[in-house]
């Protein structure tokens, strides 16, 4: 283990021990439930699901036949998850391209951790 690996553990043991734990900020629990809303639904599982493995933008007919959910359905969906930026949309003419944000995504699981009141692990700035 490094040294800053047992730093940050000794750190975190200190802070957790002897204290009455508190409530997360409620501006942060805010924004998290925004997240853990946006994704409480099957459909929007799978659409972000899809997106993060082809690594590449999407065009809603295409998502659709991918997913086999409806256009107007799958375009609900990508409103939702564009609102809370796990999916940012790219205008080409007449169509859209929709696509993962990582740097949204790889914040969700510490959205988690914070929530549960674990160790935050080391991630890059969410936007």
């Amino acid at each position: 283990m490094s040294s800053l690996a047992v730093s940050s553990l000794i750190d975190y043991r200190r802070l957790t021990m002897n204290e009455e734990p508190e409530p997360l900020e409620r501006q942060a629990a805010e924004e998290y439930a925004t997240w853990f809303k946006a994704l409480a639904d099957a459909t929007r599982i799978q659409i972000v699901s899809l997106l993060a493995r082809r690594r590449e933008p999407m065009t809603v007919g295409q998502i659709v036949a991918a997913s086999g959910v409806g256009q107007s359905t799958v375009s609900h969906h990508l409103k939702i998850l564009a609102e809370v930026r796990f999916v940012l949309v790219e205008r080409q003419a007449t169509s859209s391209l929709y696509r993962i944000n990582e740097a949204c995504v790889s914040c969700f699981p510490t959205a988690a951790d914070v929530v549960m009141g674990n160790p935050v692990p080391a991630t890059p700035a969410c936007e």
